[in-house]
């Protein structure tokens, strides 16, 4: 079996992606910039390499040229993949060469900008030692910031991984069985996604049952799925490049009053953080809108982790949907990136949960597009309790 999706072939318009890019340079003063992180490479010319480094480099005539510097392994590939950018294949580390490159038209230090987030010290260094006219100006999430806003392509392909995610999880319903491992139900879903069309997963499969549910990151174990309790399932598939997210938490048995308890807050809080969701609203306000629900039901201070995060290329992308941890102050400075406003194309997880130590935990978690007039659910699968 495997999910139709007509648009997965389509190529992405990366010229447009590298002019808004040049611009926000040109904003920030910069003639010269390497970006290094493989997904931002990704985002910006098409290659879908391991390694590699795109430079940008403005000449005196204000024009800008876009060079891409990979390895042999990837001669064929690059010059396939790679749009708008020349394809130089460097005989030694790919970022000397691009910065030499990009250098070598300056008859003064060039000032590059890179990527902070993901470059070490020693490669800033190493870079330095060895281009002498390079002096390098570090800068933030440029490309991220652009990654937020979705096209219509990237949510064409988003909304197809979704759907095949969503697919994998009613077919593993079968599977899931008292005394089959956890180890075997993860095996299952990443077999199952394969099968369908993935290209891989998002992340490590989670599968977490009985007591174990109680854990919010419970990496599948070799521990037998219960007779009786919650089991929660967070996965992910990658297709056409583009991830996607949904936690879904099934019963063991029948459950007691105090775990429909439990399930119903829970869910209640989803939708509540999925009704936040509108354009120009706080992100730190939808994670406040899931919170409030929980602390009404008494369960504040077992939701341990943020409501939600951006989903795209990678798994965990800006922005993130966080405030002040749950049963402290909320702190008179915000955390990092809690005061983002929404805006339509953003693709987000909402996905608030319970998790209580020696009991069992919940967790809910739907991807949701940003729209014009609201928001969009992507993920279609139900979330009415599900008793196995």
């Amino acid at each position: 079996m495997r999910v139709k999706c007509y648009l997965l072939g389509k190529v992405m318009n990366f010229r447009a992606r590298q002019q808004r890019f040049q611009h926000i340079l040109e904003q920030q003063g910069l003639n010269y910039f390497a970006v290094t992180h493989m997904p931002n490479v990704r985002y910006l010319c098409g290659f879908t390499g391991s390694a590699g480094v795109l430079a940008f480099a403005r000449d005196q005539s204000r024009s800008w040229k876009l060079a891409l510097f990979t390895d042999g392994r990837y001669a064929q590939q690059a010059r396939e993949q790679a749009v708008g950018a020349k394809v130089a294949i460097a005989r030694g580390p790919a970022l000397i060469a691009a910065a030499e490159w990009m250098c070598g038209s300056s008859r003064k230090p060039a000032i590059v900008g890179f990527e902070a987030e993901h470059m070490s010290v020693a490669s800033s260094r190493g870079l330095t030692r060895a281009v002498a006219k390079i002096r390098l100006k570090p800068t933030s999430s440029l490309v991220e910031n652009l990654r937020m806003i979705k096209d219509a392509d990237e949510v064409a392909r988003i909304r197809s991984a979704v759907t095949l995610a969503s697919k994998v999880f009613d077919a593993v319903l079968a599977d899931i069985k008292p005394g089959v491992s956890e180890n075997r139900i993860a095996a299952e879903i990443e077999y199952l996604s394969r099968r369908m069309g993935a290209e891989g997963m998002s992340f490590e499969t989670l599968v977490a049952g009985g007591l174990r549910s109680a854990l919010p990151h419970g990496v599948a174990s070799s521990n037998p799925i219960p007779t009786t309790g919650f089991v929660i399932l967070d996965f992910g598939v990658i297709l056409a490049g583009y991830c996607s997210d949904m936690t879904r938490t099934v019963h063991m048995g029948q459950p007691d009053e105090a775990s429909r308890k439990m399930y119903a807050a829970v869910l209640k809080a989803q939708l509540a953080g999925i009704e936040a969701v509108t354009v120009g609203v706080k992100t730190e306000e939808v994670d406040c809108a899931a919170r409030k629900v929980l602390r009404k039901s008494g369960l504040g201070r077992y939701f341990t982790h943020s409501t939600g995060h951006g989903v795209g290329l990678e798994i965990h992308e800006p922005p993130g949907l966080r405030m002040a941890p749950a049963g402290r102050k909320r702190p008179k400075v915000p955390a990092k990136n809690s005061s983002q406003l929404l805006e339509a194309g953003m693709v987000i997880t909402i996905e608030p949960g319970v998790y209580i130590p020696r009991v069992g935990g919940v967790r809910i978690e739907d991807m949701v597009l940003v729209t014009e007039r609201g928001c969009e659910v992507l993920t279609p699968t139900k979330k009415e309790l599900l008793v196995i």
